[in-house]
């Protein structure tokens, strides 16, 4: 069990090894979360919930009925789930997806993700081709990475635009969506 304090808001989380970051709230989401503003009545995806601080915190701030959480792993999802029970948000919506592959969500405000470090970026690509599809017009894309050029140069492609914040050592990736399509429609930059 942890205890974490985010934004005022204190949090007990049950934990479990082979989920991510089991000991402690883990830093790179301790940034991201440092770099959001939360808002009652928004609507936030928390893609990759492990074992739930981010949605948790949200459902606190925006309301339980305006949170949707969803991992891959089913024990992180049975964990987010027991987690939100322990700290009264017990009506917040908890997902078993694969990315976006069980989710019929859409119109999001906030889409925030600590996405795993993979070499071929394949789960990230996802993440943000996906994503930007399931954000209303003006909402924002928040990822949190220790590497920045990919991630720079994916999101810019898909949103045509990135701010990047370095905190703690990790770079907070903040993209907004202001168009109907991607701003490049292959999904790449063109190098000349």
């Amino acid at each position: 069990m942890i205890g974490v304090e985010v934004k005022g808001v204190a949090l007990r989380l049950e934990t479990a090894p082979g989920l991510f970051s089991p000991q402690r709230a883990d830093r790179g989401t301790l940034a991201m979360l440092s770099a959001v503003d939360f808002a009652p009545g928004m609507k936030v995806l928390d893609l990759g919930c492990g074992c739930g601080l981010v949605g948790l915190l949200a459902a606190k701030l925006c309301g339980e009925g305006n949170v949707v959480m969803c991992d891959v792993d089913p024990l992180a999802v049975d964990i987010a789930r027991k987690n939100a029970e322990r700290n009264g948000v017990g009506g917040v919506k908890i997902a078993l997806s694969d990315g976006f592959g069980a989710l019929d969500d859409t119109g999001f405000d906030l889409i925030l993700s600590n996405p795993p470090y993979q070499s071929d970026f394949a789960v990230a690509r996802g993440f943000i081709e996906k994503g930007f599809n399931r954000l209303k017009i003006g909402g924002r894309m928040v990822m949190v990475t220790k590497r920045r050029d990919w991630y720079r140069n994916k999101l810019i492609a898909i949103f045509g635009g990135v701010k990047i914040r370095e905190i703690d050592g990790y770079y907070v990736f903040m993209a907004e969506r202001r168009a109907m399509r991607y701003a490049n429609r292959s999904g790449f930059i063109k190098r000349r």
